[in-house]
């Protein structure tokens, strides 16, 4: 566990939310490419995009047409992204469906600052609709930028706290997610997990979120950021395309993790009790 080595410069993290076109990943290279330079701009490093964002979530689509529809290793599609990151300085983690060796998964493809894909997080709790179509994740994925420890997770994943916390263990100041909340319940969701996951760990928690129709979900946007006491920090609205970004803090991570020092306490048997599930 790595809790106690804490960044030492403030990180602007932007989430991004759009409405993929389905199927097409030209065409949602070139709005994450956008959405890219438009985020730099306003200073960010880091920018997340929804779940699955390159090919739109469609798995009946993708299923049925994988070579087209999902991303592959090397595709030469994706260099728009790569091209936008490099210029813009910024590095991009953009949600796909990824076409490997026959099998589908559901995946945060993370293009750093120099347009090179640095990283691959495939997704670990697949939703009920899922299971038929990709195959499970096997593995976590932490991303450092500018001494800030990311760690990646998608959708689903982030309602289970053993998700979070296996970042946090990572050493993650951390946890960003790109996913897919739908209208009704998805808010209500969002808005109890990404607060838990971020005060449970002290760590800032990130969440972006697609807006209209995709796979046949109507969607509610609220992409946002929670600080590493559980508190919202900023939020954008819940149908335009939109970009919302904060500032993640070094003082602040460092001022919630000596009020509330859980991390630490975890494993330190000579402070914390014993924690017994009966008698």
């Amino acid at each position: 566990m790595r809790s106690d080595q804490l960044p030492s410069q403030v990180l602007r993290v932007a989430a991004a939310q759009a409405c993929p076109v389905a199927g097409d990943v030209e065409a949602n290279a070139a709005v994450v490419a956008d959405m890219v330079r438009e985020a730099a701009e306003s200073g960010a490093r880091v920018v997340v995009f929804p779940e699955k964002f390159l090919t739109g979530y469609e798995p009946g689509l993708i299923a049925a047409e994988p070579g087209r529809c999902a991303v592959q290793r090397e595709d030469g599609r994706l260099e728009p992204v790569r091209e936008a990151c490099r210029d813009a300085g910024v590095v991009g983690v953009v949600g796909a469906a990824v076409y490997e060796a026959g099998e589908l998964y559901v995946s945060a493809l993370v293009v750093d600052d120099q347009g090179r894909l640095a990283g691959r997080y495939d997704k670990q709790t697949l939703f009920a609709g899922e299971r038929d179509v990709y195959r499970q994740g096997a593995a976590g994925c932490t991303v450092e930028v500018d001494g800030w420890r990311l760690g990646i997770g998608v959708c689903y994943d982030s309602g289970f706290p053993e998700h979070a916390r296996a970042a946090a263990l990572d050493g993650c100041h951390a946890y960003v997610v790109g996913a897919l909340f739908g209208v009704g319940n998805g808010y209500h969701e969002s808005r109890m997990w990404f607060p838990a996951r971020a005060f449970d760990n002290t760590m800032y928690t990130v969440l972006a979120n697609h807006v209209g129709v995709t796979g046949g979900w109507h969607t509610c946007g609220g992409s946002g950021v929670w600080g590493p006491d559980g508190r919202l920090v900023a939020e954008a609205g819940p149908e335009k395309r939109e970009i919302v970004a904060a500032d993640l803090d070094p003082e602040v991570l460092r001022e919630a993790r000596e009020a509330r020092p859980v991390l630490r306490d975890l494993h330190d048997t000579g402070s914390a009790p014993r924690l017994r599930y009966r008698g």
